[in-house]
């Protein structure tokens, strides 16, 4: 099969060569400047994606990872090309949160109430005049703008936003804090019904362990996969979505981040896109063929996808300058060699989700590089029937990887073991 494949900033990209491995046609188009020479030797590339549209056809598959192709995929469909990613709708549910709050309240989905701004003194003042604990998010993947807000009066979020005045950031929103657990659901979704299994997943956006540093895309995440559509933070959530989704044609992967505790569901944000490293982790408990699955989403019809019970674990693996952007620090590092300790098995290799890397062929060995300029090189991915196992077959295998500077977590589901899985059960979440 054919699959013209479209990223914004490499959120799949991993996703592109398990679709060639799989034996697929892929020719790979790359938006972001800084990372376009990644996945070099692993993928083909294509400077002009509409340019591919006449080879790909319409029996072969076109996917999208980003937001901001939604109205360009709904062209296409209507056009009668096969795709999968998302749709115009799906963008504004990103994108625009305060579209995204009244969306959720019309589908009976309490929400905590957010506040945009285009003017950080606006912000300031509303703050001085509703003093709490608020959170800081972005409108877009600058994650390095998000922050949550620790003082009562709200003085740390005061601070911060006078010097994003200085900066000349402009557009933020505010979010009420709320106590509780932060967990995820997501699925697959087809333009008509869902499909295939229901995820929950815990996600590590703190650089540091301990969820200390600043917020990051996102370090770790523990995912699982259950058959239990009446589970309760799915049932609460993006089940009553389905009319809204049904009307945007909506096709992909759909994420819904909430916190969660005795009382209520408050949702945060949606993911209408592939999630990173989510889609890595949902390589690793993937039975099912990937071009098989898509297709189907594209098609839009019903597949039953196999899939491995138990828990995932996904630990990010990044360099400096991660996480924020510094380019007089992108030249020490690129084309940098990334070593293995002895040889790796067919097994640990494929629990590997190469980013920010390019390969080269020497002397009949592929051996990999660091490239790009953002510091997000590799995921690593590991699987149990517990978390603990899991969790030692991630990290034995990020043992034998050797990468200059690299630094990772070291404590992804950790939590959750020791203090979240028991409130989430005694409040009837899993």
């Amino acid at each position: 099969m054919r699959v013209l494949f479209i990223s914004g900033e490499l959120i799949a990209a991993d996703l592109a060569y398990r679709l060639k491995k799989e034996g697929c046609d892929v020719r790979l188009y790359i938006e972001d400047e800084s990372r376009k020479d990644c996945l070099d030797g692993m993928v083909k590339k294509t400077k002009n994606w509409r340019k591919e549209l006449k080879w790909v056809g319409k029996d072969g598959l076109i996917v999208f990872d980003d937001v901001g192709y939604g109205e360009i995929q709904d062209e296409l469909r209507a056009a009668g090309y096969l795709v999968v990613g998302g749709s115009e709708g799906g963008d504004r549910l990103e994108k625009d949160r305060q579209h995204c709050q009244d969306v959720l309240e019309q589908h009976g989905i309490k929400a905590i109430p957010s506040y945009k701004f285009t003017d950080i003194r606006s912000a300031i003042k509303f703050i001085k005049n509703n003093k709490a604990k608020w959170v800081v998010k972005q409108h877009d993947h600058n994650s390095t703008v998000n922050y949550v807000g620790s003082i009562d009066d709200g003085s740390d979020v005061i601070s911060l936003l006078e010097n994003y005045g200085r900066l000349g950031i402009s557009s933020i929103t505010l979010q009420k804090r709320v106590e509780g657990v932060e967990i995820s659901t997501a699925r697959y979704f087809n333009g008509t019904e869902w499909v295939g299994p229901v995820e929950l997943s815990i996600e590590h956006k703190h650089l540091c362990n301990d969820n200390i540093g600043p917020m990051t895309g996102e370090m770790g995440n523990l995912m699982w996969y259950t058959r239990n559509e009446d589970n309760l933070l799915f049932k609460n959530t993006l089940a009553r979505l389905t009319p809204y989704l049904q009307k945007i044609n909506y096709r992909g992967d759909i994420d819904i981040n909430c916190i969660v505790n005795k009382v209520n569901v408050y949702p945060l944000e949606i993911t209408a896109r592939f999630g990173c490293p989510a889609t890595q982790m949902q390589a690793e408990l993937h039975l099912s063929p990937w071009k098989d699955f898509l297709l189907a989403m594209a098609q839009g019809r019903q597949y039953n996808l196999k899939y491995k019970k138990g828990f995932g674990i996904v630990i990010s693996v990044c360099i400096p300058p991660f996480p924020y952007k510094v380019t007089s620090y992108n030249q020490y590092m690129k084309d940098v060699e990334i070593f293995f300790d002895g040889q790796l098995s067919n097994a640990e290799s494929e629990r590997i989700h190469f980013e920010e890397v390019s390969m080269k062929k020497i002397k009949g060995k592929s051996r990999y590089f660091i490239d790009g300029s953002n510091g997000y090189i590799l995921y690593v991915t590991g699987h149990g029937n517990t978390v603990k196992k899991a969790r030692e077959q991630a990290y034995a295998l990020i043992n034998k990887i050797v990468i200059p500077k690299m630094f990772y977590r070291t404590d992804i589901g950790m939590k959750f073991i020791e203090k979240d899985e028991a409130l989430l059960r005694r409040w009837g979440y899993v």
